[in-house]
């Protein structure tokens, strides 16, 4: 195999990977915000490729990612076109917002997309922490047929050419949360949540 073969080889090796190019956690995480940043909004502004089912989409897998994958509460799920403010969607019993920041694009039979992720603390609005990442991903995916089921009963047939894709960049951006610190009223309230 010639050398321009063997780069067009790795290169396809490479496709449907997600690659976190940055991720920043607040140095007093474990001190400070471990111990007080649990109970989530999840909100995707602006909405990925402009349409509002695949914004709700994002933010149902982020929310649901954050509660099983993760040790947060996330509470509720939103989708908006635009977001000045993250604590602007702050009330009662939430301390802090996990907003996504999106770019999708379709490439042939897949799909290329980024994300700038971050989790603002309602208390002052000081990012807890942020991640970035991008990749490419084929719309068909074996692997997660049946979520992709899912999340096409959930918000329609027009998700689905994104659907995969979307799981698969914010599965590997929100694997890189940090974990906040639960109490017993914590988790009691975590499985009453039932996520």
């Amino acid at each position: 195999m010639n050398r321009r073969a063997l780069a067009g080889a790795a290169v396809l090796a490479f496709t449907g990977c997600a690659t976190v190019k940055h991720v920043q956690t607040a140095p007093d995480w474990k001190t400070v915000d471990a111990l007080r940043v649990k109970r989530l909004v999840v909100v995707t502004a602006p909405m990925p490729a402009g349409d509002e089912a695949i914004g709700k989409m994002w933010s149902r897998i982020a929310r649901r990612h954050a509660n099983q994958r993760r040790d947060f509460i996330a509470k509720e799920e939103k989708a908006l076109p635009a977001l000045e403010s993250p604590t602007s969607l702050c009330g009662e019993g939430l301390e802090g917002v996990l907003w996504l920041r999106p770019w999708m694009e379709k490439r042939g039979s897949g799909v290329e997309a980024k994300v700038d992720a971050s989790l603002v603390r309602c208390v002052d609005g000081q990012v807890s922490w942020r991640a970035e990442a991008a990749g490419s991903w084929p719309s068909e995916d074996a692997d997660l047929a049946e979520t992709v089921k899912g999340l096409v009963s959930d918000f329609g047939e027009g998700v689905a050419p994104w659907a995969a894709p979307s799981f698969r960049l914010l599965k590997a951006t929100l694997d890189t949360l940090p974990n906040p610190v639960l109490d017993e009223k914590d988790v009691d309230e975590k499985i009453e949540l039932g996520d």
